[in-house]
């Protein structure tokens, strides 16, 4: 059983991860590994693991969704039931500490505990804080933190609407571009969703801020 503070699976620091929690996926989001990414399952996420005929580099949880894997992993880190972090939040706590710059969670939007979604969402702020790269992703949208100083370039592939939402208070100086309401020098509120369901016009959208952080959400046509 590999302890929180050791280093990642086989000794090597992980720069791209992707993590797995427990809302059921399909096989189409195997579109979103990459050969050499670190695999982490949290809790039941590991069925999601399994779904896609993958084995994880290492798995974490307190396992009060799902009982524990048959065999356990070699690399597990078996967390108590009594804790602050949600499982999820702690495996990006331990990525990050272990130097990872690229970050992808499959199964963390949706499923039947809406608060989970909402936690997923406070933990990928926490990442991006650190300067980490950032993707959630479900079989429907695509969810990325803005960050100020660092402007994102969205391609427009299969997407239509692109979605931007104040995370920790007001986004100020807001840039949109490639998109059917472009905006500049605008600020966004918590209070009114002024950012919601904008187009692409573009093969590209590019947005970026001054201060604050964002929720960026790419979704298809209905």
């Amino acid at each position: 059983m590999t302890h929180p503070e050791q280093g990642a699976a086989g000794g090597a620091s992980p720069t791209r991860a992707v993590v797995f929690s427990a809302v059921p996926i399909g096989a189409e989001m195997a579109r979103y590994l990459q050969p050499g990414d670190f695999l982490v399952a949290c809790d039941a996420g590991y069925r999601n693991v399994q779904r896609l005929g993958l084995v994880p580099d290492l798995i974490v949880g307190d396992f009060d969704s799902a009982p524990q894997p048959p065999v356990l992993h070699e690399h597990t880190i078996v967390l108590p039931h009594v804790k602050d972090d949600t499982d999820t939040h702690f495996a990006a706590r331990w990525l990050w500490q272990q130097g990872c710059r690229h970050v992808t969670f499959l199964g963390a939007l949706g499923g039947k505990r809406l608060e989970h979604t909402i936690a997923n969402l406070h933990t990928a702020l926490f990442l991006a804080k650190q300067g980490v790269e950032v993707l959630l992703a479900d079989a429907y949208s695509e969810l990325r933190i803005l960050c100020p100083g660092r402007p994102l370039v969205l391609e427009r592939a299969e997407w239509t609407y692109l979605s931007l939402f104040p995370l920790d208070g007001a986004l100020t100086g807001v840039q949109e571009r490639g998109v059917f309401y472009p905006l500049t020098d605008a600020t966004l509120t918590p209070d009114y969703p002024l950012g919601v369901s904008n187009e692409f016009t573009e093969p590209q959208a590019v947005l970026s801020c001054r201060s604050g952080h964002g929720l960026v959400v790419l979704s298809r046509a209905d």
